[in-house]
């Protein structure tokens, strides 16, 4: 501020400002962007999986029917000369007739039996119809629901007819007989596999599909009308699954050309390597390789199932190609058919694609059912041409030199070209055409660990690519590979496995029944591997054992518990919440591994993770903690004492900062309430008594000046209503349709005036967000009820409970379930609402019949159950149970100042040693889940009154499947706000550079000095009283907050942006607000009254305020006496502290500042410490004690010096420095002002000062190392409210007395306001709030009118 004014215009200054600026904002850490913020916590919708084969099949019988009649030509056909003579290879004209077809018959079983060698195989050759029949249906019958493979060759009959017929012989060789297809279906039934070797084939391929179709009528007709012919007959066999395979259409007749085979559709189904070479060397191309004969094909060394010679390489390479051709060309579901059902058929149709492309060189189509599309030209078959290629063209050396064979380079240039798909891809394009070959080479040593790196890259794209991975066939293979012993594997498997595994669960069974789980459990246990990997192998094994029995007792004798205990305090935070996880699932209802648990002390262990600092392992250890005490064995006395020292635990997370953690609390809990469903029975019986007998005095009648004051009579404007769940409050209440929804609904939706207690208090009430109103029957324990009851037991500090005596644990439990049931954050109090409300239901239900019992005759609960029937339930802090007038003999608490002490009108019912609680009767003594619970409404449909289970399996948070997703998602890809190019990105660009210019221009503003303040942009009327308001530092929106609803404005355009509801109870307003990431994506912090801090984004834009997280800040928050001055009270004092007292209703409420560059939040108001949370851990840092009597009325913090200024109740002014400890970090004090201090502000530079105000109106400048004032000015007596600038040197003061004062620095006033512009000069309402802009110099006003209106400079200045 100081600077020459020169200096600072000048160029270079200039420059170097914006784009530090700029850097600064780039290195601000943001607060609550988390994913936990931005998602429902809950797993990823499961894609359906369809490659699991469901009907994995066997051909497990072939016919082989042959009608060759060698030497006799059939008379439809004229054969040429010379003419195609082979059959299966072998000439039949070089031996006698008979020997040859026996040959031929012999050579085909041979062909056929390297796909298929376990199979059955049967030869026909010659035969009669009868023979066929026969044949056929005696390998139906021991074929039973497997495959039957059908293979006919008709070379040596007539062509099949246009009828549906083939041809066999009669028995004397002397006619063709026809064999009726329809005859052929009825006999080989279904699943079958037909292959037809002859002329015309695709004519049975029709018939066979008309007689299929036939046979469908008649069975739907046989079905529909039993009285019908048809249904007096066997049922025909449906040929649905049957597959059929021909060697040419209905027109064609076979190639005769003498250099093929005769039987060429054969060859290349059953020999389509011999084949291939063959064509491949009838090509014109054959040329370029030099010395090769068909002679020397012969002689490829090798066998076919040695991938290690040149035959078999070449029979790798040919499955490998006409793999992939199928997989790319074919539908998914037919791939799965055709490609992965069948061994034999699989084989048979890869081959099937080597008789397309050679056959349609000859003027053939072959043809299939089900069709395929056609694939003779596609680009893979000129990489099998090269593979030939190269192969042959080193045969003549190899034979001739016996050379060494060097191996085809083809798998290694396809998983490049895999590879260059996943470096180079765009996100939405086919998927690579090399899926398949990565498969083929995962077993090979040579390629896999490439392969294996490659395809966990192809995986990490995302569910689909898993999904796509799944149905090429990759699963046995990588579970084949869970046997290699290589370390180098490890961390590629894990990673697949991981990846597989969160996107289908199913496969823990396969897992377990290979052993595969040994695998995982020896990589988590070797210390040596990353802490990712042994992330990805307990994450893994936490999938094994969920919800599956085999897999917890395998994992158990595997000696998981002890391995995930030995990893629990690794440094490594997914590990820790994993570890966690996998230890909650694994004794989730499987005793065995509790009791191992337990030898283990895993929940001792367990406890120091609930004070992690990251949420979701708090989150992860209170599941395990939760299942833990969730089982439903029989309890011991030990295990009863272990389940209570959990509890206790767990409880001391009430105010955990984090929601997701909140949640999983409620749950935990509820496992134990179903646990010991009795004793919390009796403990609700009591709870629900004593609230009856208690009445809590309604702040309406009392006028105390810790409560609230009567409403005040406000003008009919339109009240925001309770919205049901107010996660989508715009649904009811958007600025649009705000009057609509809401004309007809005045202040309280009860009636009267005198109704506005908290004992009726209806908010967006959980229960109304379940289950309608709240006074639905459906539940017992309204919010209201429950909001009475928590504040009945005067629940004050869980501290208190630890290590009380185990007699109470049950009323401990219970009042931290009544806590959370008014938990600000609406998901955890819906939870509790059900675990009370279910609790209550059932102790109502018992305790119905039982009412005439005399209760001296009840007896004793079974001695395992930790109580008896609610005699000692009070005991808690071991005072005697006698009846106390105060309410707080329920916890071992400070009794409280009397300024709240309830008028006693009648002792809470606390029975004595002797008799029981008024209804404890008997429960049973077996401990049942539970069975019936208070029902959600009636539109589950069931029958009303019908109440449901709702507790126990139901309860769920769905933390452990969305922390299963972050293995789901791409793990490698670049997040997109570091992708310079991504739209975050470049939005993020946009603000920071608007934030610079705001800065910019601003500062030559308040630099050029302000010398009037009263120019009024912007006057509105507010749906409510202002009660805090908030400029936004950087875009044209501010806030207003009423008692329970937020107001956006556009002060620039001067229009309502938004208007929503806080969701805060109706005794508890609004006290004060904060922007969180204003510099970038902007979050709202409203802080009411009881302590709570609730966090809201997409507010002022066109989407539904959404809240972030919401918790609760301060829990003991004090009524406070207002600190009366020490000075002979002045009248002026005290009628300001009246007047403040009817405007703010009671004391100080909260206060807080937020400090963005560090993430930390400062709480305090009417407590007697300042709590500082850390917002990225969400949870409490700190606590400062202020050594104070009175409320902290106003809090201010500079980051760089770790300093703290609070302003309080009693006038005083106390800086605190948080590095030290909590008996020394009060390093001054200040006792100057003489009453309640407004605003103490200190300033951010390095020596900046402190600013504060009284409000009597002395404002006084303090050195923070000095013990005294270094200035004082006096303005306006009977101050409300004041704000000072950042920047320009100017405060601003509001008074009672309706009318604002601007000062400068030098304390002269350079503005006085004191009517509206333009409504005829209408005189301003009482200040109820005012704040300057952080940059600019407007200062907005709200006053007791309602009217809201914003300042600024003259214009020129702007």
């Amino acid at each position: 501020m100081k600077m020459d004014s020169d200096i600072l215009h000048s160029p270079a200054v200039g420059l170097a400002e914006e784009e530090e600026a700029d850097m600064n904002d780039w290195k601000l850490p943001l607060a609550f962007m988390k994913k936990r913020h931005s998602e429902k916590i809950e797993g990823s919708k499961a894609l359906a999986q369809s490659w699991r084969m469901k009907d994995r099949m066997k051909t497990v019988s072939v016919a082989l029917v042959l009608c060759l009649n060698v030497g006799v030509d059939p008379p439809d056909v004229v054969k040429t000369s010379p003419c195609a003579r082979l059959e299966c290879w072998i000439d039949p004209l070089s031996m006698s007739p008979q020997k040859a077809l026996e040959t031929i018959g012999a050579n085909l079983q041979k062909q056929y039996e390297n796909w298929q060698p376990r199979a059955r195989y049967k030869q026909s050759l010659d035969p009669t119809v009868d023979e066929v029949k026969k044949l056929c249906t005696s390998l139906r019958r021991n074929a039973k629901e497997e495959r039957v493979l059908f293979h006919y060759n008709g070379h040596g009959v007539p062509r099949p007819t246009v009828n549906g017929e083939i041809w066999v012989f009669n028995k004397n060789y002397t006619q063709y007989i026809p064999l009726s297809i329809y005859d052929l279906q009825t006999w080989m039934g279904s699943p079958s596999i037909f292959v037809y070797d002859c002329s015309n084939a695709g004519i049975i391929v029709k018939s066979f599909k008309q007689f299929a179709l036939q046979r469908e009528q008649e069975l739907e007709v046989a079905a529909i009308n039993p009285s019908h012919p048809l249904a007096q007959m066997p049922l025909p066999p449906s040929m649905k699954n049957c597959i059929q395979l021909a060697a040419c259409e209905a027109s064609e007749l076979l190639p005769m050309n003498p250099d093929l085979p005769a039987d060429l559709f054969t060859s290349c189904l059953t020999t389509p390597i011999k084949i291939a070479l063959r064509w491949f060397c009838m090509q014109k191309s054959a040329k370029l390789v030099p010395g090769v004969t068909l002679d020397l094909i012969e002689k490829i060394p090798g066998r076919l199932n040695d991938r290690r010679t040149p035959l078999g390489e070449l029979n790798w390479i040919f499955t490998a190609i006409t793999d992939t051709i199928a997989w790319n060309v074919l539908p998914r579901d037919l791939f799965q058919k055709l490609f992965r059902q069948d061994l034999l058929v699989a084989s048979l149709f890869r081959n099937f694609l080597l008789a397309e492309r050679i056959m349609r060189s000859y003027n053939c189509t072959p043809v299939s059912s089900p069709r395929l599309p056609p694939t003779y030209m596609h680009a893979m078959w000129q990489a099998w041409d090269l593979a030939v290629d190269i192969c042959l063209s080193q045969l003549p050396t190899i034979i001739e030199e016996g050379t060494a064979f060097r191996h085809s380079p083809f798998f290694a240039e396809q998983l490049t070209a895999f590879q260059v798909w996943l470096t180079m891809g765009v996100e939405n394009r086919n998927p690579p055409e090399q899926l398949p070959i990565v498969l083929q080479v995962l077993l090979s040593q040579v390629h896999r660990l490439r392969a294996l790196d490659l395809l966990g890259r192809f995986l990490d794209l995302g569910p689909w690519a898993v999904s796509l991975a799944l149905s090429v066939g990759i699963f046995p293979y990588v579970l084949k590979l869970l046997q290699s012993s290589a370390r180098e594997l490890r961390p590629l498997l894990v990673f697949i496995w991981a990846k597989i595994l969160a996107v289908d669960s199913s496969c823990q069974a396969d897992l377990v029944k290979d052993n595969g789980h040994k695998y995982f459990l020896s990589v988590l246990a070797d210390s040596y591997m990353p802490a990712e990997h042994r992330t990805m192998a307990v994450f893994i094994l936490a999938v094994i054992v969920n919800s599956y029995n085999t897999g917890q007792e395998a994992c158990l004798q595997g000696n998981l518990i002890a391995n995930c205990l030995e990893q629990l305090s690794d440094p490594h935070p997914l590990l820790r919440q994993w570890v966690a996880i996998c230890l909650g699932r694994i004794w989730q209802n499987f005793d065995p591994a509790r009791w191992c648990g337990v030898r283990d002390s895993a929940h001792e262990k367990l406890y120091t993770l609930l004070s992690d600092p990251i949420p979701e392992v708090r989150c992860a250890a209170v599941f395990a903690l939760g299942t833990f005490v969730g089982n439903s064995a029989e309890r011991t006395d030990h295990s009863t004492t272990i389940d209570h020292n959990v509890a206790m635990m767990l409880a001391q997370l009430i105010n955990d900062g984090s929601p997701v953690v909140r949640k999983e609390l409620v749950v935990a809990l509820s496992h134990l309430v179903v646990q010991y469903e009795s004793n919390f029975c009796t403990v609700a019986l009591q709870f629900i008594e004593e609230e009856k007998n208690y009445t809590v005095p309604s702040p309406a009648n009392t006028s105390e000046p810790g409560n609230l004051t009567p409403v005040r009579d406000s003008p009919a404007i339109p009240r925001l209503r309770s919205v049901n769940s107010y996660t989508n409050i715009r649904a009811a209440t958007t600025a649009r349709n705000l009057n609509k929804s809401l004309q007809n609904l005045n202040l309280n939706e009860e009636g009267g005036p005198a109704a506005f207690s908290p004992g009726n208090l209806s908010t967006s009430s959980s229960a109304s967000s379940t289950l309608g109103s709240p006074d639905n029957d459906e539940y017992i324990l309204s919010f209201e009820t429950i909001d009475k009851m928590r504040r009945v037991s005067s629940y004050s500090s869980l501290n208190s409970l630890i290590g009380v005596s185990f007699n109470s644990v049950y009323t401990q439990i219970w009042r931290v379930l009544l806590h959370l049931a008014a938990d600000p954050f609406p998901e955890v109090s819906d939870l509790a609402m059900k675990v009370l409300n279910s609790i209550a239901y059932k102790a109502t239900m018992n305790a119905r019949p039982q009412r005439i019992l005399d209760s001296g005759s009840l007896t004793q609960s079974a001695p395992a159950s930790p109580t008896s029937k609610g005699t000692h339930i009070h005991q808690a802090g071991g005072s005697p149970p006698m009846p106390s007038t105060s309410s707080s003999s329920l916890t071992n608490e400070v009794p409280k100042p009397p300024a709240r002490e309830q008028p006693a009108t009648r002792p809470p019912y606390t029975p004595t040693l002797g008799g029981q609680a008024p209804h404890s009767h008997q429960f049973p003594r077996t401990r049942k889940m539970f069975d019936k619970g208070p029902e959600q409404g009636a539109e589950d449909g069931d029958e009303p009154g019908g109440h449901r289970n709702y507790i126990s399996a139901a309860l769920q948070t769905g933390l452990c499947d969305w922390s299963a997703k972050y293995f789901a998602q791409p793990v490698m890809k670049i997040p997109e706000e570091h992708d310079v190019e991504s739209q975050v990105r470049m939005e993020r660009q946009w603000r920071f550079l608007r934030n610079t210019r705001v800065r910019k221009q601003s500062r030559c503003i308040t630099q050029k000095g302000v010398s009037r303040l009263d120019d009024q942009i912007f006057i509105n009327r507010n749906p409510g009283v202002p009660s805090v308001v908030k400029f936004h530092p950087f875009n044209t929106c501010i806030a207003v907050a009423d008692k329970d609803s937020i107001c956006f404005w556009d002060w620039e355009k001067g229009e309502r942006l938004d208007y929503f509801y806080n969701g805060n109870p109706r005794y508890t307003r609004i006290t004060a607000m904060e922007y969180l990431n204003g510099h970038d994506c902007s979050l709202l912090l409203t802080a009411t009254d009881d302590g709570a801090l609730r966090i809201w984004k997409n507010f002022a834009d066109q989407k539904n305020p959404e809240m972030v997280t919401a918790w609760q800040g301060l829990s003991d928050m004090l009524p406070t006496t207002r600190g009366q001055p020490t000075s002979s009270a002045h009248s002026l004092a005290r009628r300001v502290s009246i007047y403040l007292d009817r405007s703010k209703q009671g004391g100080a409420g909260m206060v807080v500042d937020w400090e963005q560059e560090t993430g930390l939040l400062m709480t305090s108001g009417d407590v007697r410490v300042v709590r500082i949370w850390d917002t990225d851990r969400e949870m409490k840092v700190q606590d400062i004690p202020t050594g104070a009597d009175s409320c902290v009325t106003s809090l201010s913090c500079d980051s760089q010096r770790s300093l703290i200024v609070a302003g309080l109740g009693d006038g005083s002014v106390r800086v605190f420095d948080r590095r030290m400890g909590p008996n020394e970090c009060r390093v001054m004090t200040y006792r100057e002002h003489g009453a309640w201090v407004v605003k103490a502000h200190l300033q951010k530079e390095t020596d900046g000062h402190i600013i504060s105000v009284s409000v009597n109106g002395d404002v006084r400048f303090f050195e923070p190392r000095a013990p005294d004032s270094v200035n004082v000015l006096q303005t306006v007596k009977g101050l409300t409210a004041l704000d000072i600038h950042p920047q320009a040197n100017l405060f601003a003061c509001g008074s009672m007395n309706q009318f604002i004062a601007v000062y400068n620095a030098n304390g002269d006033v350079i503005s006085n306001i004191k009517y509206y512009d333009g409504f005829m000069g209408q005189r301003i309402g009482a200040i109820s709030c005012l704040a300057f802009h952080p940059h600019w110099p407007h200062l907005a006003v709200g006053s007791n009118d309602y009217y809201m209106s914003i300042y600024s400079a003259e214009k020129r200045l702007r």
